[in-house]
């Protein structure tokens, strides 16, 4: 398979030329172009890694690389790049496959008893044996730079991953998101990485979002792409204003923005009244939409306007209109391209959004309301269709904003996301820890048994009284409260992001029941349980004076 975009296909690498790897280097001698035709070969062995996998073969196994190589504006503490490293680590459930072998990276060493929690939920497996098949690597970095410039950085800690592979041709690499770092990490380690080829990364940039959806023919709010500038944006919002003058807001999005914090908004009420008015704002309509773009509202508060113009212009981004109603929600669809070409509809999510403008991703519920989700669905598979067309290979997601109009929903497509995110680990938990299904005809995930099951998830169960506890102590609440996922009845909580409750004070989980209300229910039961923990271990305790030492005291 030739994961790359519909263009003549380069030529192969020269036969007699081995490809770099950590024991072979020669790596930073290779432009481009060469990597990216070592990296077209190196693929190619992934759609019999794909057949084989899961059929028992003791030589088989995974590269865990959960690196956070995206652009963030506002700095990132290490341990909160720890704990969004640790997300993935719902991943240690494939050890149900009794001969699978694993290899998990992270920054800095994971608590043991974090692991011991993840190899509890194991369903028909011996926790031991499982961690005896689970190999974890550190690098002993805790700065907030991409895990994976950490690695490539340290020659003699890929080697060492790379000699855990029992066997390149049975093994493959599962990355957060693909760049040309986790290329180049691929071709280090020799084995193929199950991700989009890095070549087709602006597909998912905002600006190759618009234009995608366009091909697809799939309903898209009005805008423009590609802008840069400050007069970029006021033309997009003229010309917006021009065709929508109902519209409120128009929205601006950097390309790579992540998780809402790439988005700010800016007030188009008033705009024609203001400009007519000689006083306050005064003059002409251009100059008015200028001061309001220079006064937009940025959707991620600790970034600065000058530092988010900056990389405006740097990387280019969008404008378009923000869809408002009555009634308006924000769903998702998960999508896979498979090694063999397959396009496969994997779940949809109702996603829960906060932050000053409602932008700020949180969580999500799931599967999505199924008074919309069988159409997103189908407008999902269009867009999957013409990314499948163009070589992407592995999950990614399509989000939307649904409006009511009475009984009806109408649907636009605002964004791809051409790599694993936040609903990523929720569904992935539940559809291991079950065997279930999602029958995207129906909208409904149903286990073997045909029993449904819903979750509510969250990456920001967050205050500042979780810092008053351990590791140890949520594990000791889980027990006493009764909130560890009970496999007799398929239903209970899964917490993740574990190591960041004493120094961020957030921790997330996923409340897994067999009614939404349930999940619901489960979640609140858990939440409630673990602020009220955490509040309690924030009380001054008596201290002790014991016999001698209280003598000598007074």
């Amino acid at each position: 398979m030739n994961p790359t975009t519909p263009t003549p296909t380069p030529a192969p690498a020269d036969p007699t030329t081995p490809a770099p790897t950590a024991a072979g280097g020669g790596l930073d001698d290779l432009d481009e172009a060469a990597r990216g035709r070592l990296f077209d070969d190196l693929q190619q062995v992934l759609p019999e890694v794909w057949r084989s996998f899961g059929q028992g073969d003791p030589r088989e196994s995974v590269v865990v690389v959960p690196s956070m190589s995206v652009d963030h504006l506002a700095p990132s503490a290490g341990a909160m790049n720890q704990a969004m490293e640790e997300r993935f680590l719902f991943l240690l459930l494939l050890l149900r496959q009794p001969c699978l072998r694993m290899v998990y990276v992270t920054s800095m060493p994971i608590s043991e008893h974090i692991i011991e929690y993840y190899l509890s939920l194991l369903p028909g497996v011996i926790p031991s044996h499982a961690r005896a098949r689970l190999d974890l690597v550190s690098v002993g970095d805790s700065s907030p730079r991409p895990l994976t410039d950490k690695l490539l950085a340290r020659p003699r800690v890929l080697s060492r991953i790379a000699s855990l592979v029992p066997d390149p041709a049975r093994s493959h690499l599962i990355p957060y998101t693909s760049t040309t770092r986790e290329r180049d990490l691929a071709l280090m380690l020799g084995i193929p990485m199950y991700a989009a080829d890095p070549r087709l990364y602006p597909l998912g940039t905002k600006t190759g979002c618009r234009r995608v959806f366009a091909e697809a023919g799939v309903d898209h709010p009005f805008g423009a792409e590609d802008v840069h500038s400050v007069d970029d944006v006021v033309d997009a919002v003229l010309e917006l204003h021009a065709s929508r003058p109902d519209a409120q807001w128009a929205m601006v999005k950097l390309d790579e923005g992540v998780s809402g914090s790439g988005n700010a908004l800016v007030d188009l009420t008033d705009v024609d009244a203001a400009a007519a008015d000689p006083g306050d704002e005064g003059g002409s309509l251009r100059a008015v939409v200028t001061d309001r773009v220079l006064g937009m509202q940025l959707e991620d508060e600790r970034i600065e306007t000058g530092a988010y113009l900056g990389r405006l212009d740097e990387r280019g981004g969008i404008v378009e209109e923000r869809i408002v109603g009555d009634e308006v929600r924000s769903p998702s669809v998960q999508l896979r391209v498979t090694p063999l070409g397959e396009l496969e509809i994997l779940s949809t999510h109702d996603q829960v959004l906060g932050g000053p403008t409602g932008q700020m991703y949180l969580g999500a519920r799931f599967p999505a309301d199924p008074a919309y989700a069988t159409t997103i669905t189908r407008e999902a598979e269009k867009v999957g269709r013409v990314l499948a067309d163009k070589g992407v290979l592995g999950r990614f997601a399509l989000d939307f904003v649904v409006v009511r109009h009475g009984e009806r929903w109408q649907t636009h497509a605002i964004e791809i996301n051409l790599r694993r995110g936040g609903t990523t680990h929720p569904f992935l938990t539940l559809q291991f820890l079950t065997d279930g299904t999602y029958v995207h005809e129906e909208g409904r995930f149903v286990t073997p048994s045909g029993a449904e099951r819903h979750l509510v998830a969250t990456d920001h169960l967050q205050d500042t009284s979780l810092r008053g506890l351990g590791v140890d102590d949520l594990f000791d609440l889980v027990a006493r409260a009764g909130l560890h996922f009970d496999q007799s009845r398929q239903a209970g909580v899964v917490f993740h992001m574990i190591s960041s409750i004493t120094e961020c004070g957030r921790v997330g989980m996923t409340a897994i029941g067999d009614t939404p209300d349930s999940a619901q229910d489960v979640f609140d039961r858990a939440e409630s349980a673990l602020l009220t923990e955490a509040r309690a271990s924030l009380v001054p305790l008596p201290v002790p004076h014991r016999g001698r030492l209280g003598e000598g005291l007074r």
